[in-house]
């Protein structure tokens, strides 16, 4: 990839078809996802959305150190670590708080 930004995140109380595809939605309306690959780590419900409507994917597995698995888990171990410190804050905060690490995870990027 060219980049490293977060360039679209939500909140969504479950990890459904449906709430991804609410999420390829936003996304698409800010970016036009044409000719985009999107990069996946294990995530079977976005590879079956992925898949079905028609988008362009690659896996990434676990093991190959590169550049993109980094990031993974980099955003991976932080949002473990929000899960934990804010299962119970009003979703406004915790979206708030996610929308901080982008801001600072994407100034680290230039």
């Amino acid at each position: 990839p060219q980049t490293n930004e977060i360039l679209h995140f939500r909140l969504f109380p479950a990890t459904t078809k449906q709430t991804t595809r609410w999420f390829l939605t936003e996304l698409h309306r800010r970016y036009r996802l044409d000719g985009v690959e999107f990069l996946v780590d294990d995530a079977d419900y976005l590879v079956n959305v992925l898949d079905e409507d028609g988008y362009r994917f690659q896996m990434i597995s676990h093991g190959n150190r590169n550049a993109i698995e980094r990031v993974f888990w980099e955003i991976e171990r932080r949002t473990s670590s929000f899960a934990t410190s804010f299962s119970h804050v009003e979703p406004q905060t915790a979206e708030s708080w996610l929308k901080a690490l982008a801001v600072r995870h994407n100034s680290r990027q230039s």
